[in-house]
């Protein structure tokens, strides 16, 4: 890995880091695109590196900081890790098996799909 690749590396996951801590998105958003189109991973590989590197300490340290602000309820966040703990274990057994092409066009179509409802649909102000 070339010290360009590592300051690329990094530097996505700065701005990754900042956009999950302001406004939640990150991981999927963010870092997936980016390692498939700047770094030349496949789909799948991106996916589960971005999952690994999600682990507890890296959320720990911006939950914390909301937390600190009384805006965390744990209650709703425990039960949110438990399902995602479930969904993800099923959800990686039906991705691992499905084709790259295929699990590419269904991550854009879930990006649209939440750019329309934002756009368009989100009537919170």
């Amino acid at each position: 890995m070339t010290i360009t690749s590592i300051a690329g590396i990094i530097v996505i996951g700065i701005v990754a880091g900042v956009l999950s801590s302001m406004v939640g998105i990150g991981g999927g958003i963010v870092i997936v695109p980016a390692l498939v189109l700047f770094f030349g991973l496949s789909q799948h590989t991106a996916q589960g590196t971005t999952l690994a590197m999600l682990s507890v300490p890296v959320s720990l340290v911006a939950a914390l900081t909301y937390y600190k602000k009384g805006m965390v309820d744990w209650r709703i966040a425990l039960l949110l890790c438990i399902g995602f703990v479930v969904g993800g274990y099923f959800g990686s057994k039906v991705a691992v098996n499905i084709d790259g092409g295929i699990i590419k066009k269904v991550f854009a179509v879930v990006l649209i799909l939440i750019a329309l409802k934002f756009l368009f649909i989100d009537k919170q102000k």
